[in-house]
């Protein structure tokens, strides 16, 4: 049967950030609803109806029946690699607020594919000096806190692998492998990654790892700080507020409860 013939959106869609947002949730979470793709980007449903057909319509999503979309023909590889993405942010997102509600800072969550780290999720303090959202972005795993957290869960084996040069060369940057191994120590001794501006001038961060019920770390919890916030005194505040935090969000994991809270 013939598919039925596609008529382009009546519409501009102008926030071309927004639309590259959302193909990046349904392509690491799976589906989700206009209420839902309205909700997390704080826009009206109109709105998130017009980017959600803009990306049918470019066959990077598709409308199911139920009214939810999913990735489409451009993404599904996603589909392929079925991630539990979605579920390690709705653990998170309950206790990275309540870290912001104690610090005052910004948290980051991500997951790390290969060499690269992604961003899933950020909930912004309300500093007027503040690190922004993170959300979306994707970084090489060795420049970014939440990176050297996951890759300090690898043996010498796993990091050599894994940042063994390609076949086919490539222009890829890969970090210095003995003073990473040296950095990577330090941070399985500690259980935390602190970032002194490495990744961004004027930016300080602190992360720790996330766990699931078989002990395997799968995502890093981070607060973001400006530098002139940051001191060797309130590391321990941080640190400790931060642990906390990642606990909470490895129990609602293991535990199978999205919504510690309701634990």
């Amino acid at each position: 049967m013939a598919k039925p013939m596609k008529n382009p959106p009546t519409y501009g869609v102008t926030s071309v950030d927004h639309a590259l947002q959302l193909a990046v949730i349904l392509q690491v979470e799976g589906p989700l609803t206009v209420s839902e793709a309205a909700q997390r980007l704080g826009v009206a449903r109109s709105t998130a109806h017009r980017l959600l057909s803009t990306l049918v319509y470019r066959d990077f999503a598709v409308r199911n029946e139920d009214r939810t979309y999913r990735v489409g023909p451009v993404l599904e590889i996603a589909d392929r690699t079925q991630s539990n993405v979605a579920a390690v942010r709705a653990a998170a997102l309950g206790p990275m607020r309540a870290l912001v509600d104690t610090l005052d800072e910004t948290v980051n969550l991500s997951i790390r594919t290969g060499r690269t780290v992604r961003f899933i999720a950020s909930v912004e303090c309300a500093q007027a000096l503040r690190v922004g959202s993170r959300e979306g972005m994707v970084f090489p795993a060795h420049q970014v806190t939440g990176g050297l957290v996951m890759l300090a869960a690898l043996d010498d084996e796993e990091l050599a692998a894994l940042y063994a040069p390609s076949p086919t060369g490539g222009s890829e940057e890969r970090p210095d492998l003995t003073r990473l191994r040296t950095e990577l120590r330090a941070v399985r001794q500690s259980g935390v990654a602190l970032n002194l501006e490495r990744s961004e001038r004027g930016v300080v961060a602190v992360g720790r790892g996330v766990t699931d019920s078989g002990g395997h770390t799968v995502a890093a919890v981070s607060v973001s700080m400006p530098s002139v916030r940051h001191s060797p005194h309130r590391l321990n505040e941080v640190v400790a507020a931060l642990t906390t935090a990642a606990g909470a969000i490895s129990t609602a994991l293991g535990n199978g409860n999205p919504d510690p809270t309701r634990a």
